[in-house]
């Protein structure tokens, strides 16, 4: 095994990137200084608190070509994906709306598969289409689907597990054309890769998975012609009235600075991870024959690997490497592991599934890392292998 680091080598950044020393900075005095309500305007710490966030509210716009008014600060992604989804059909519905057709994709994060879950248990009939093997939607499919009247579409923008690319202006357009609206869960994308919200109603965001803090996120919502939401929970009306709540300051400066860097950034960034990432999986295949890569063939976001293992299964090589921060595609429940459903969305067979790890590489990731990552892995592997086999 390779030497003891001073600390843990992080490569989960699909999971959680770490906040950016900038966006620290940036927070810290609206902690302890600048701690006025943004929304109360009758004095200077609630105007200087609201100057704040309509900043950051900018920032956010601008890494995704929206107007600042278009932007709806929320919790995160999880809150913006429920209220895209169930605030559209709930208005319409409310409006008798004939619509009620809801598309979305197998290999949809969870809150979005649940969220038009728990729609079709309201009555609106749901549609949740396959993946290619390449884990991207076939546009015909989607066009296909939109032979009936559809209200809402909702298809991410990059994978959280294998970190693969949709062609979201194309499959937009498809939808636009057949009178539906369109969502797109951008969590994993934003910061990444650029963005554009022309074509699209809805984007959600969340600021934690571009080097941000956890808590707050945002949800683009077009204002022309203007896409109508009902809200999740009534309260006193900020946010356009459709997120009530008084809005966090702090974490809202952090998430604009993380869109700052994001947009200043992402060429080179992405350029240096993907150099990384491709190190990274070269060495390992040369250490490991029969390692194999998931959804080939798709594009993906710089910094992703999703691997199979040939001869130990994701829980084994995370317990042989316990200085080694990556994850697993399974989802655990407290009685058993079960295959990830995206990568049975993939074809992956549940062996296949089991002994695959999510590998990501970002900001803060050196070579170093990379090398240590390859050495752990690699001797992880031989050495479960080994226990296996009884060699």
């Amino acid at each position: 095994m390779p030497p003891h680091p001073n600390r843990p080598i992080y490569l989960d950044n699909q999971a959680t990137t770490p906040c950016d020393p900038r966006v620290v900075a940036a927070m810290l005095p609206l902690f302890s200084e600048g701690f006025g309500n943004p929304h109360s305007a009758e004095h200077a710490l609630g105007r200087a608190a609201e100057a704040a966030v309509e900043a950051a509210r900018g920032e956010v716009a601008t890494l995704i070509g929206a107007e600042p008014r278009e932007i709806v600060f929320t919790s995160g992604a999880t809150e913006s994906n429920n209220l895209a989804i169930k605030g559209a059909a709930r208005f319409a519905a409310a409006q008798a709306d004939p619509r009620r057709r809801i598309i979305t994709v197998a290999s949809e994060h969870k809150c979005v598969l649940e969220s038009v879950a728990d729609l079709a248990a309201e009555g609106f009939s749901t549609v949740v289409l396959p993946v290619r093997p390449d884990g991207t939607l076939d546009p015909q499919a989607l066009a296909a689907a939109l032979a009936e009247p559809t209200l809402l579409v909702s298809v991410m923008a990059v994978n959280n597990e294998t970190g693969v690319i949709q062609d979201i202006a194309a499959l937009a357009a498809i939808a636009r054309a057949a009178g539906a609206l369109f969502h797109t869960d951008a969590a994993q994308a934003a910061g990444k890769i650029p963005l554009d919200v022309a074509g699209i109603d809805l984007m959600s965001l969340s600021a934690h998975k571009l080097y941000g803090p956890k808590g707050v996120g945002a949800l683009y919502v077009r204002r022309r012609p203007r896409v109508r939401l009902a809200p999740l929970f009534s309260g006193g009306g900020q946010e356009r009235g459709l997120r009530s709540g008084t809005l966090p300051a702090a974490l809202l400066v952090g998430f604009g600075v993380a869109c700052r860097i994001a947009a200043a950034e992402m060429a080179e960034e992405t350029t240096r991870i993907a150099a990384l990432r491709d190190r990274l999986l070269a060495e390992l295949a040369a250490a490991i024959p029969g390692l194999a890569q998931n959804a080939v063939g798709a594009p993906r976001i710089a910094g992703n690997l999703n691997l199979s293992f040939p001869a130990a299964t994701a829980q084994a090589l995370m317990a042989a490497c316990p200085d080694l921060c990556v994850s697993t595609g399974s989802a655990c429940s407290s009685a058993e592991v079960e295959p990830s459903y995206v990568l049975r969305a993939l074809g992956l067979d549940p062996a296949r599934a089991a002994r695959t790890l999510r590998i990501g590489v970002g900001r803060f990731t050196s070579a170093a890392d990379i090398d240590f990552a390859v050495a752990a892995l690699a001797a992880a592997h031989a050495a479960v292998a080994e226990q296996r086999t009884g060699t």
